[in-house]
């Protein structure tokens, strides 16, 4: 992991956006970082030669390793000395790598991070096999913690997260899904790590049941509304700025927020949009910039962000019980901005 670059702040000395709050974590954790870095790689070594490589990929690719920094900061804000919050993090980015895998080869994706993903170059059955094994590598190093509560939480985690994705498939190309089916998906699939990485910080740092509890809700509530800024950014976003192809989401009959939002305020014309293009996969050219037009017509992405901005100040608020530190200011900073990037 190279040296992040220098944090820009406005006037008031706070990070000036999103990728600035990020860089701030980064710096406040580098050490750590480098660290986990240098964990994942040891735990990547297998004398099966595509592991290594397609776990290079994967580290190669970059990101902005938000979870494992997640944990790093819970367990440092809380004055944690020691090193195994190392390992924690570290397995928390193994968990999500795996996901990434699994769920390339679900959505038929070809792009993560500006780059191809694994499942273009190596194939379906090579990236679920080696998602396998990242997890299985997570485990250990769960373990490698000696300590059962933080290996609860994850393993918890980990099943959530696929009871998640099988309740997407549930939801995709119907019409008929509800903003409450759309939480329980968001809830599962992308918060339940997010929460799991800030409580397993606080957990291995000794916090008390109230500390642990807001570090939980902290990074549920960053979760649901993180989900909820990538699911508006498919749809108003830019390729340059997100590092994959916008509109994915749509072709593929995601009911995320912004399409509940449109089928809600849908004529019966729209509606038969909608129906043709999500339920049927019917989709034409000029179909998604019609889908964009009707969502802004109904004004669906700012509502999705307005929604997206409740949750992020849930999760403010409930670091505002806790004791200020450096880590817990950097972890507000990046709440506050995370709804208004653009990547």
């Amino acid at each position: 992991m190279s040296l992040p670059a220098a944090t820009l702040t406005d006037q008031n000395g706070k990070p000036a956006d999103f990728r600035s709050a990020v860089r701030h974590l980064q710096e406040l954790n580098v050490t750590d970082m480098l660290a986990v870095n240098s964990t994942i790689l040891d735990n990547m070594q297998s004398s099966v030669a595509l592991i290594p490589q397609m776990a290079e990929h994967l580290i190669a690719a970059g990101g902005k390793r938000l979870r494992p920094l997640l944990t790093l900061s819970a367990a440092r804000g809380l004055g944690y000395s020691e090193d195994k919050h190392v390992l924690l993090a570290a397995a928390v980015e193994l968990i999500h790598a795996a996901t990434l895998l699994h769920d390339d080869v679900i959505d038929e994706s070809h792009l993560r991070r500006g780059a191809k993903t694994a499942n273009v170059i190596w194939g379906n059955k090579e990236s679920v096999l080696v998602g396998d094994f990242i997890f299985s590598r997570a485990f250990e190093l769960m373990v490698k913690t000696e300590h059962l509560k933080v290996l609860d939480i994850l393993s918890h985690a980990s099943g959530v997260i696929a009871e998640g994705e099988v309740m997407q498939l549930g939801t995709q190309k119907n019409i008929a899904a509800t903003k409450d089916m759309y939480l329980c998906v968001i809830k599962a699939k992308t918060a339940a790590l997010f929460a799991a990485a800030t409580r397993a910080g606080a957990v291995i740092a000794g916090a008390s049941e109230t500390q642990e509890q807001a570090l939980y809700d902290y990074g549920q509530h960053l979760g649901i509304a993180y989900q909820m800024v990538d699911d508006a950014l498919d749809y108003e976003g830019t390729e340059a700025a997100l590092g994959k192809s916008v509109g994915d989401d749509f072709r593929e009959g995601k009911m995320t927020l912004p399409v509940v939002y449109a089928i809600e305020a849908a004529t019966d014309q729209e509606r038969s949009f909608w129906s043709r293009t999500i339920s049927d996969g019917n989709i034409q050219d000029g179909d998604f910039d019609q889908a964009c037009a009707l969502m802004k017509r109904h004004d669906c992405v700012s509502r999705t962000l307005m929604e997206a901005r409740q949750h992020a100040e849930k999760a403010i608020s409930r670091l505002e019980t806790l004791p200020g530190t450096g880590h817990f200011d950097a972890l507000i900073d990046l709440a506050d901005m995370s709804v208004g990037r653009g990547y």
